[in-house]
């Protein structure tokens, strides 16, 4: 048994499913803690590799990349944007995290080349100002990379 509907029902129908698809696909993100917990990490690592014992750097540098290892399958995925909704994977580009640990190896190299150049340049605590930099563009650069994810989800998406 079918029940007829009229053009006008179909239109309002279609549309909200589009909304919805819309909606969905918002929540595609990273959880916004994540990046300011990293970038917290990274200025921390960088007043530690400028005011404390090399040891106490390396052991540091270690802690860090142990707890992002064990946060990281969990919140890289895009699918926990936040804890209203957990996208399902076939919406969610599989290489976000490739396309984030990419992001975090090119600000590892920043930052180690500003530092470089900054010491060069006399300044004091280098590996500080470093970090307070790149850990800047991880603020407005991870979410920015997210805003593509998004992007390229809509275009990929439509139907």
């Amino acid at each position: 048994m079918s029940i007829p509907i009229d053009d006008a029902e179909a239109r309002f129908a279609l549309s909200s499913i589009e909304e919805r698809r819309r909606q969905v696909i918002a929540e595609i993100d990273v959880p916004r803690w994540y990046w300011f917990s990293l970038a917290a990490g990274w200025v921390a690592l960088g007043v530690i590799a400028d005011f404390a014992p090399t040891w106490v750097d390396i052991a540091a540098t270690v802690l860090f990349g142990a707890a992002h290892a064990t946060i990281a399958p969990r919140v890289l995925s895009g699918r926990r944007g936040s804890s209203q909704l957990s996208v399902r994977g076939e919406l969610v580009d599989r290489r976000i995290p490739v396309l984030i640990i990419g992001l975090l190896v090119v600000m590892v190299a920043v930052t180690v080349a500003l530092a470089l150049l900054l010491h060069l340049d006399g300044a004091r605590h280098p590996a500080t100002w470093a970090s307070v930099v790149v850990a800047a563009l991880l603020l407005v650069g991870g979410p920015a990379l997210m805003s593509t994810v998004r992007r390229h989800a809509e275009r990929t998406h439509r139907r």
